[in-house]
This record gives C-alpha cells, structure tokens and sequence, in this order.
C-alpha cells in the first residue's frame, strides 16, 4: 500500500508539474499512466482521472461512472490521491513555466507532446 501510495501520488505531482508548465494534466498524463502503470481500464482510468478533478470538473462525471458500476471507492481513494498531488504539482510547475522563455516553454511542450505520442502510438 505504501508503494502504491507513492505511485498514485507521484503522477499526481507529475501531472500538477506539467499541468502548471504546460496546461496539461487530467487526459494526457493521469489516464495514460493509470492504464499503463496500474493496468487500469480505459473507462477505469477516465473515471479516476475526473476524481481527482472532481470539484472543479467532474462531479456529474464521477457520479455516471460509479453508478454505471465502472469504479469503486478504491478508484474514489486513487483519485483523491492523485488530486493532492496535483494540488502541490501544479504550483510547482507553475514556478518553472515562469521563469523559462516562451519559446523554451513553447518547445518542451512539443518534446513532451512527441514523447507521449510515440509511446502510446508504439505500445
């Protein structure tokens, strides 16, 4: 449990970094890495993605996928995890966007874009 912890945690803050560098989070980082590291279903990873940003985006959301029976209250806690994460990720990632030059940022972001691309698009 602890590993897991950290595991969920981790993407949380790594998602929290690159949504505050990039604007990025919830679809490219939190749902890829579940499927991939947690061996997540898709609907299961979308589902716990939108947990971790329930208040501001996917309440109705969350509601329809439990009800559906495509989480449980494990993938509720996964979430929550991953949402603290994002809470001191995206401050973070925020401090580093700030201080990069536009044009550096413009181009680690399309670096970033690529890599993810390549990986699903080889897996």
């Amino acid at each position: 449990m602890p590993l897991q912890f950290i595991g969920l945690f981790s993407i949380g803050i790594a998602a929290g970094l690159l949504s505050g560098m990039f604007g990025v989070g919830g679809g490219l980082i939190i749902v890829p890495a579940m499927v991939l590291l947690f061996g997540m279903t898709q609907q299961t990873a979308n589902a716990t993605s939108l947990i971790a940003l329930l208040l501001p985006v996917g309440l109705l959301g969350v509601m329809e996928y439990y009800r559906s029976g495509k989480i449980s209250m494990e993938n509720i806690w996964f979430g929550l995890i991953i949402a603290a994460g994002l809470f001191f990720g995206a401050y973070f990632g925020a401090k580093i966007a700030t201080q990069l030059p536009n044009d550096m940022l413009r181009k680690a972001f399309a670096v970033f874009m690529g890599i993810v691309a390549l990986y699903l698009w080889f897996k």
